[in-house]
């Protein structure tokens, strides 16, 4: 497919380098463009007010907000859990027991002060819906620390926040706190179609873990907008770890098995993630959305959902940021597909994985690999695996030119 691909993007990031190293033609004005990396403010404006044609592509779902926004996507997932309840018993509603115990305040402060009541002495977590980068958070464990907002009558509506238990027990390494930053890829809500990165990173704090000094935010909060603020934070070093890194040294410390499961695991919040919001996200031809998911993991090797961002940072914090994060929106761009290389039937392009296509996806004869595969799981999910991506996409399109040579060749027969 030879045709010109016109392209818009207003962001001075990684994908403005991406999208020009791709060859197609940028443009600048409103109309005329075949793929938009625009910006949920545009998006809320512009969105309802257009005609697309059939081969345009814009990178998010016009209500994205039901699973990026905090309160919607814990409303989202309560739902989902009474849901499976009601139809299916409590063993199968117990998969949905990752993510802590959250309210909307100020609208369900009384329920919230009931159930804070029950656990006395627990650490709480406050975070504003709509704000990122580890912006308003704090913790505390006494009423009394509440801002009084909550109990103003009459006043200006406050900022709504949601509260949560704050899981008090996380895995350390090295005595410090991380969680993961993992980004999954939607095509399509109706069906379910949903990629996994291999690659991806894990945040870690700046400071030694210690629930004595919930004050400090150095010690509770990964976000890297916070800990380059730390007085001995290294730029260079840096608090991350690629999801390799991470997952050799889990399996190193829990073997094969021990990571398979936890891997399972996080696979199964993403699908129930995005489950919870399919009736409700309005799905259309021309969006697709590429979500960061943070995720944190305790003690117990229990991942727990911490939210999910629907314009995941694509600043890079470093050279090797940036390269991973080009090798990322590359495979994005692969999989969308504006060139029609493809068919849409691929298991796997460059470093992402077909997890979900209205169901389940298997893995296919990988042959075993000591560190990438196991016998016990046959789900498509190499999280954490080798990325030989340049290698794949080779072989990949290789395969579709000899096809449809052959088909070629058939016609002209």
């Amino acid at each position: 497919d030879n045709r010109v691909i016109r392209f818009k993007c207003n962001l001075q990031n990684t994908i403005i380098d991406v999208l020009r190293d791709r060859g197609w033609t940028e443009v600048k004005d409103d109309t005329d463009w075949d793929f938009y990396w625009c910006d949920v403010g545009w998006l809320r404006e512009n969105f309802d007010h257009m005609f697309m044609e059939e081969h345009v592509r814009i990178c998010h779902f016009r209500n994205h907000y039901e699973l990026t926004r905090k309160n919607l996507m814990a409303k989202n997932l309560k739902r989902l859990r009474k849901q499976i309840e009601r139809e299916q018993g409590k063993v199968e509603a117990a998969k949905c027991d990752f993510f802590p115990a959250t309210y909307e305040l100020p609208s369900e402060f009384h329920i919230f002060v009931e159930e804070f009541k029950r656990n006395p002495g627990s650490t709480w977590i406050m975070k504003p819906v709509a704000k990122s980068q580890g912006k308003g958070i704090f913790l505390f464990r006494k009423l009394a620390d509440i801002p009084d907002w909550c109990k103003k009558k009459g006043m200006e509506a406050p900022d709504t926040y949601i509260v949560q238990r704050y899981v008090e027990s996380p895995y350390l390494i090295g005595g410090r706190k991380f969680d993961m930053r993992i980004y999954v890829l939607v095509t399509t809500y109706i069906p379910i179609k949903a990629y996994l990165y291999r690659e991806g990173f894990a945040r870690f704090s700046n400071t030694r873990y210690n629930l004595d000094s919930i004050e400090d935010s150095y010690i509770h909060l990964t976000n890297v907008a916070i800990q380059k603020t730390a007085p001995d934070y290294d730029s260079e070093k840096g608090c991350k770890w690629s999801l390799n890194s991470l997952r050799k040294y889990l399996t190193a410390k829990h073997g094969i098995e021990g990571v398979e499961n936890l891997l399972q695991a996080i696979t199964s919040i993403f699908i129930k993630s995005l489950q919870s919001v399919q009736r409700v996200i309005i799905n259309d031809k021309h969006c697709f959305e590429m979500y960061g998911f943070d995720i944190l993991i305790d003690s117990n090797l229990k991942p727990w959902l911490l939210e999910i961002n629907a314009s995941p940072s694509l600043t890079a914090s470093s050279q090797s940021d940036y390269e991973m994060k080009v090798r990322l929106l590359e495979d994005v761009l692969n999989v969308i597909d504006m060139e029609n290389k493809l068919t849409g039937k691929e298991k796997r392009v460059g470093g992402f994985d077909l997890i979900w296509d209205d169901g389940p996806v298997t893995k296919e004869d990988v042959g075993f690999d000591s560190i990438s595969s196991s016998s016990l799981y046959t789900s498509n999910v190499f999280l954490g695996c080798l990325n030989d991506r340049e290698q794949q996409l080779k072989q990949l399109y290789k395969q579709q030119q000899n096809k449809a040579a052959a088909a070629q060749s058939n016609n002209n027969n």
